[in-house]
């Protein structure tokens, strides 16, 4: 991850680093808001930035919409300072963050912003000849479509990819399409020239040109808006790009690697996915099991997850029981690897005894046992009288809540379980949200809905 820190966070910036540093970041520090932003401009680029909460953060995000920069910010302080927190929050940080800062708090950030563990722990068969074959291809220059349920692994294979390519020594820049409006993607992408919109105050790089000598990663591509494809498609061809306002074409070197969730083929025949495009991605496609499809890996991921979190935690990593892996193993794990590792964190935690016991294990919100089935409803036995007298809107807004907890806030996650698209799923919590509905964040331990 690329953290970027605006300001001198009141001399707690060497602390600040070391930290990030230590978990795997790589921190660029600027003194001012200006600065950041011609940073951000020249294709420096940034996962997220931490901004001192003395500095103009309103301004400096209203700057980031206008010229469509989109990534999240968070603000730091020192001290527990509630009024500061609030104004950072209202001026559109994600998150505040005390000063001095703590280990625990900066990790949980960090992580919740964006996953940095890009080790491949598996064991299964399926996944050994999945990963051969992503060696086998990776030394060429060819597109590659890697194709897979929500939470299978997707974004680790293209970084394998990326780390056995002649191009390892250049950038590996990830953009989630899914994740940024429609109305920004373009110009994240392909960058914008000075004055091509209110808001241009000055040239700026995309990830095009960021990631130049390097690996683009375009995840969740099945969510880009045909009228995209179509300039996407023109940059793959002939390796050029134009930026927004732009009338010169721009020479680009990149290799292209892109994932779905989605059956593309699919998408296709609805009219949703450029045939053209598709063919032109899919030189190589890379299809990842779900973990439900490669029962050996459950028990090795389930060890990495628990040392993984006691590590995290400061606890020690206590052994799993016979009973908690048989029902690691007879569980459908419709959220993949995700979902696993949510289950394990939580493990973690829960633990009161010497071991992981099955009482810590919630799997498909049931608690110490079961197998993953939903509950039944009280006096009803799974149907849906209990139901009578509520309207849909209030139901739908009740699953989607509960669905997004369960899945720690993750949006991605929780669409494919919904089996709703991820704008769909961003509209409805955008209207949630502005009626007064308490909403999960990313990486938001589980809480109950307003």
């Amino acid at each position: 991850m690329r953290l970027l820190i605006v300001g001198t966070l009141e001399g707690q910036i060497g602390a600040a680093s070391q930290i990030a540093i230590q978990r795997g970041a790589r921190v660029e520090q600027v003194d001012t808001t200006d600065a950041g932003l011609r940073a951000l401009r020249r294709g420096q680029g940034a996962d997220l930035v931490m901004i001192d909460v003395m500095l103009d953060i309103g301004g400096f995000i209203k700057s980031l919409e206008l010229e469509r920069i989109s990534l999240p910010v968070v603000a730091c302080g020192i001290g527990n300072d509630t009024k500061a927190a609030v104004r950072a929050i209202r001026a559109g940080a994600k998150e505040y963050v005390p000063l001095p800062p703590g280990m625990d708090l900066i990790a949980t950030v960090l992580e919740a912003v964006v996953e940095e563990n890009h080790a491949i722990v598996h064991k299964d068969p399926k996944m050994a000849e999945i990963l051969k074959l992503a060696a086998r291809v990776a030394p060429s220059d060819a597109t590659i479509l890697i194709t897979g349920a929500s939470g299978t692994g997707k974004e680790l294979i293209a970084r394998l990819v990326h780390a056995k390519s002649g191009r390892k020594g250049g950038k590996f820049i990830a953009i989630n399409c899914a994740a940024i409006p429609e109305n920004l993607l373009e110009s994240e992408l392909f960058g914008h020239e000075k004055g091509a919109f209110t808001g241009a105050v000055a040239r700026r790089l995309g990830k095009f040109e960021e990631a130049s000598g390097g690996t683009l990663l375009l995840d969740e591509i099945s969510e880009m808006d045909p009228h995209l494809q179509a300039k996407l498609l023109r940059a793959i061809e002939e390796k050029e790009i134009g930026r927004v306002g732009g009338s010169k074409p721009i020479p680009v070197d990149v290799r292209i690697v892109a994932t779905s969730n989605r059956n593309i083929e699919d998408e296709v025949a609805k009219g949703n996915f450029r045939e053209d495009l598709y063919f032109r991605l899919n030189v190589m496609n890379l299809k990842i099991p779900a973990l439900n499809e490669r029962p050996g890996d459950i028990p090795v991921l389930a060890e990495h997850f628990v040392a993984k979190y006691a590590e995290a935690n400061g606890i020690p990593a206590l052994p799993i029981t016979r009973e908690v892996m048989k029902r690691l193993a007879g569980y459908t794990w419709p959220g993949n690897v995700r979902e696993l590792e949510n289950a394990m964190h939580r493990a973690v935690l829960l633990s009161t005894a010497d071991e992981i016991e099955s009482r810590a294990i919630i799997l498909g919100g049931i608690e110490g046992g079961g197998n993953g089935t939903p509950p039944a409803v009280d006096g009803e036995d799974g149907s849906t009288a209990a139901l009578v007298g509520r309207t849909v809107a209030d139901v739908e807004r009740e699953l989607i809540i509960d669905t997004l907890q369960h899945c720690l806030g993750n949006r991605t996650h929780a669409a494919n379980i919904l089996g709703i698209s991820i704008r769909t799923l961003r509209n409805k919590l955008k209207q949630y949200g502005e009626r007064g509905y308490a909403v999960p964040t990313p990486g938001e331990a589980e809480r109950p809905a307003a």
